[in-house]
């Protein structure tokens, strides 16, 4: 079973956004809960936070009432690459972080918590290649401006108006990598039935698959954390095949 770091404080109601919405981890996990193996979530340290992102920007976050929840978020993904480097491993946690960058934040983003994850991991020597796949329908532009100078990660945010072109890409993407770990940023706004309208209920699990085959084939790791993806209805079963093509 995949691991899924994951905690209660996660279906609190932390703000009024979409990201926030009653019921949308409920959704997931009442889906998932019986194929994966549940990990308690554990806060982000401060020094793990600070890797990434500017005192002044903490200072905001904490004096929004939103640092504790923001810091579990980060400590989940934390954990999530840790495992990955043994084997796939899926972070289930709100608030997303994409837009999170160094200074600011915005798209219901605090903290960024892939690009934590990465530094706090690289920070103690764990990996010297990083790929980031942001599947999302948004941009990753906080995970750019955090990462986007650092010679040893590479990120991706496929862009394409087909399901054919979008998977073609991911595949372009994986090709002939040579990384310690892939992190999938992993929103499913892009969903048919949420606001992209593109991609299939079964396109998570290939892109899921070619990440678990791209990172066996390089001798890397791979794990995944939840970003955007906003229609109830549908959430559960598009993280679902999203950790069953991880599963291999």
């Amino acid at each position: 079973m995949i691991k899924v770091i994951y905690h209660q404080d996660f279906t609190q109601v932390y703000t009024s956004d979409p990201a926030a919405a009653a019921g949308r981890m409920e959704a997931i996990w009442k889906v998932i809960h019986n194929q994966v193996e549940k990990v308690d979530a554990s806060p982000a340290l401060p020094e793990q936070i600070a890797l990434a992102h500017t005192p002044a920007h903490i200072d905001q976050v904490f004096r929004r009432g939103l640092y504790d929840i923001a810091a579990l978020a980060a400590g989940a993904a934390v954990q999530a690459a840790r495992i990955g480097l043994q084997e796939p491993a899926f972070a289930l946690i709100r608030p997303p972080g994409h837009h999170a960058s160094a200074d600011q934040a915005w798209g219901f983003c605090y903290f960024n918590n892939m690009a934590i994850a990465l530094l706090s991991l690289h920070n103690d020597g764990l990996i010297k290649q990083a790929l980031v796949l942001d599947i999302d329908l948004h941009f990753g532009d906080g995970t750019v401006n955090i990462l986007g100078n650092q010679k040893w990660v590479q990120i991706h945010n496929p862009d394409a108006r087909s399901r054919e072109a979008f998977l073609t890409e991911v595949e372009q993407i994986l090709s002939g990598i040579q990384v310690d770990l892939i992190g999938i940023s992993a929103g499913f706004d892009y969903h048919q039935n949420d606001w992209g309208g593109l991609l299939a209920t079964e396109d998570y699990s290939a892109i899921g698959f070619m990440v678990r085959k791209a990172s066996r084939t390089c001798g890397g790791g791979c794990f995944a954390i939840l970003e955007g993806g906003y229609n109830h209805q549908v959430l559960g079963y598009n993280v679902s095949a999203l950790l069953e093509g991880l599963s291999g």
